[in-house]
């Protein structure tokens, strides 16, 4: 696909020699970046390529924006993002290397007796043009919209765009509980009974949140690994174009046959299982007016 970017290729397995401990591979590196993607496989990846090289891996989060303007000014060697670079300066200094695949994912409180959602309602919560529960087969109940702010976000620009086709303009969405990154507004969701909020499947499974299906589909990895499920992402580890050597063997090892099997095993959609689909975004670098 056009501007895609793989440092490895489907299929081909890293040589396991190149990531193995020595005494000069010994170091702590710094990730930034997406909170989806630090809860869903990051740190599982990072506890193993450890035990594998001595190298620490120290993780924060900050955001998809983070993720890659860390990256590029030199505040984190490497990050994570849940959406594409942007033009400008991501685009011309940052890599995207995809290792696996998310969506979005609307979450409601596990006492919440409704099961499901269409596209349409989604829309029509966010607008807030649906306010009650019981538009929705739930209780008379006002519902808290949580989102994510601001637009260049990555659950706000995926959504935005996958949701509304409209990647700006955080008017589009009514009143909420607005937050800056996806931990907080999952955990919030964890706490309000009638709070409802989209975020990324692969990081809301391990939250005590219930995910609904949209337009009768449940968010399976089997159903976004088909394309079934609809709102279907890329996610990102982000590097310099001139990567350090061990940040190199960590994105190497991300994208082995091993570290595959850990973002599977952690609930992901890795590549070999979403190989069918194609990137909603017709590639990893995109115009958006800012």
């Amino acid at each position: 696909m056009p501007g895609i970017i793989r440092l490895v290729a489907l299929g081909v397995v890293v040589a396991t020699t190149q990531i193995m401990a020595s005494p000069a591979s010994a170091a702590t590196l710094q990730w930034g970046g997406c909170g989806i993607t630090k809860k869903a496989f990051m740190s599982a990846l990072a506890e193993r390529f450890e035990a594998k090289t001595g190298t620490e891996i120290e993780i924060q989060g900050g955001g998809a924006t983070f993720g890659v303007r860390g990256v590029k000014e030199g505040e984190i060697d490497l990050g994570g993002s849940c959406r594409p670079a942007v033009a400008g300066d991501e685009r011309e200094d940052v890599q995207m290397v995809q290792v696996a695949w998310d969506a979005l994912v609307a979450i409601v409180h596990p006492s919440n007796p409704v099961d499901e959602i269409s596209s349409e309602e989604l829309q029509q919560v966010f607008r807030g043009e649906i306010t009650n529960w019981k538009e929705l087969g739930g209780p008379d109940k006002f519902i808290i919209v949580g989102y994510r702010s601001p637009p260049l976000s990555g659950v706000g620009y995926a959504f935005r765009e996958l949701g509304f086709r409209k990647t700006t303009g955080s008017g589009d969405f009514t009143q909420g509980l607005a937050r800056q990154s996806s931990g907080p507004l999952e955990t919030a969701v964890e706490k309000l009974p009638d709070a409802m909020a989209v975020t990324g499947v692969s990081s809301a499974k391990k939250r005590e949140v219930k995910l609904l299906a949209l337009d009768g589909v449940k968010p399976t990895p089997e159903n976004i690994a088909s394309a079934e499920y609809p709102l279907y992402r890329p996610l990102y580890l982000t590097v310099s174009k001139d990567p350090k050597p061990v940040v190199q063997r960590f994105v190497d090892f991300a994208l082995s046959a091993e570290g595959q099997r850990i973002i599977a095993d952690e609930g992901t959609v890795n590549l070999e299982m979403g190989e069918a689909i194609d990137n909603p975004w017709g590639g990893d670098y995109v115009e958006v007016a800012q």
